[in-house]
């Protein structure tokens, strides 16, 4: 699943032939770096990738004033029938990546363990200051969102208090964790 896929393919659908720099303003205006995996400034390379596979097409170049000559694309019909495809999966595709910590969990530094709950209380710190922000910008922008963007950057904030209860719940495991530990390097 591309999600910056689905926003080139899907913002042409909607919105008609536009060019790179117009798609990356589009990406900006709709915050898609906070509830999407990809940076606005990745667009560029995705249009080339979609453009050499066929999905989207040159329509036109187009200059304004003393900007540079920008080349307009379209979707075209392979691309929207990838788009079919992609939206489809975005929405049945349930995508929740591994995250290192708990690996690094499982392989704890003996000689860090007495440093652990400070480190986990820094990171549950920071967790609660980017939910902190990301709700103070979701109520900013509201206004200027859809409905269905601001569920998006509901699901993100979700995410975020789901991330805080399990921090939440390791902090006070640590005494039992960090003594089952203790014991495993005693025993060895």
């Amino acid at each position: 699943m591309s999600s910056i896929r689905l926003f080139i393919l899907g913002s042409l659908a909607q919105r008609g032939p536009m060019h790179g720099h117009g798609l990356i303003l589009l990406a900006e205006e709709e915050h898609t770096d906070l509830w999407t995996d990809f940076a606005p400034s990745a667009i560029y390379g995705a249009i080339k990738r979609l453009a050499s596979e066929g999905l989207i097409s040159e329509e036109r170049v187009e200059r304004q004033g003393k900007y540079p000559e920008r080349q307009i694309y379209r979707i075209s019909g392979p691309g929207q029938a990838a788009l079919d495809e992609l939206r489809k999966r975005g929405l049945s595709d349930i995508i929740i990546k591994p995250d290192p910590v708990d690996l690094a969990i499982t392989r704890l530094d003996p000689l860090l363990l007495d440093e652990l709950p400070d480190i986990i209380r820094d990171r549950l710190a920071r967790l609660r200051t980017t939910l902190d922000e990301s709700e103070i910008h979701l109520r900013s922008i509201t206004h200027l969102l859809t409905v269905a963007e601001v569920w998006a950057l509901r699901h993100q904030a979700s995410r975020w208090r789901g991330e805080i209860a399990w921090h939440e719940d390791l902090l006070a495991a640590l005494p039992e964790i960090i003594a089952d530990e203790k014991s495993r390097k005693e025993h060895q």
